[in-house]
């Protein structure tokens, strides 16, 4: 079976859908089995720079935290993230969003990312160290020619004015 199907929506059978109340509490079940799995070795893994935890008792949205990498521009910057895992997670991708402010090529007004293993390139193989990681990543190495923020696409081949607008929306968005 593929990576990316769904075995409980593979099925597809009228059997399948008399069963539909319980197949999807017993899918809803597997998916918080699995989140709490990914918390464990997110938890355990000591990546530094990343770090996510549910938001309250709800296991399916989490608060994530991002520090920009050593040696780019967002260096010694912190972002907040917010996951939202859908019933068909790891099936379907997570919804992340940037909750701080973040001027960068791929990241829009409102926090929506273009980042392709959010979209047409997830594998139900990714966990959340494996998006914290590549978003880190993203901020260093923005895909310039796929931009959500034309501006900060056209500024990044000029990384000393990048850096000086960068550190001036982060500074604003601090005090607001």
């Amino acid at each position: 079976m593929a990576q990316n199907v769904d075995p409980t929506a593979a099925a597809g059978s009228g059997a399948a859908r008399k069963g539909s109340e319980s197949s999807a509490s017993i899918a809803r079940g597997s998916v918080s089995k699995r989140l709490q799995q990914e918390l464990m070795t997110l938890m355990m893994s000591g990546h530094k720079g990343i770090s996510a935890f549910p938001e309250s008792d709800n296991l399916f949205r989490w608060i994530g935290t991002i520090d920009g990498a050593a040696g780019t521009v967002y260096e010694g910057l912190r972002y907040k993230l917010s996951l939202e895992f859908p019933s068909g997670y790891p099936y379907n991708p997570p919804t992340v969003k940037f909750l701080t402010s973040c001027y960068h090529p791929n990241v829009d007004g409102e926090g929506n990312i273009c980042l392709d293993i959010l979209k047409d390139k997830w594998s139900a193989l990714y966990d959340v160290r494996t998006i914290l990681l590549s978003i880190q990543s993203l901020l260093g190495e923005p895909n310039v020619q796929s931009p959500l923020n034309v501006a900060a696409a056209q500024l990044w081949s000029n990384q000393q004015e990048y850096k000086l607008r960068l550190r001036e929306a982060y500074a604003r968005q601090l005090k607001s």
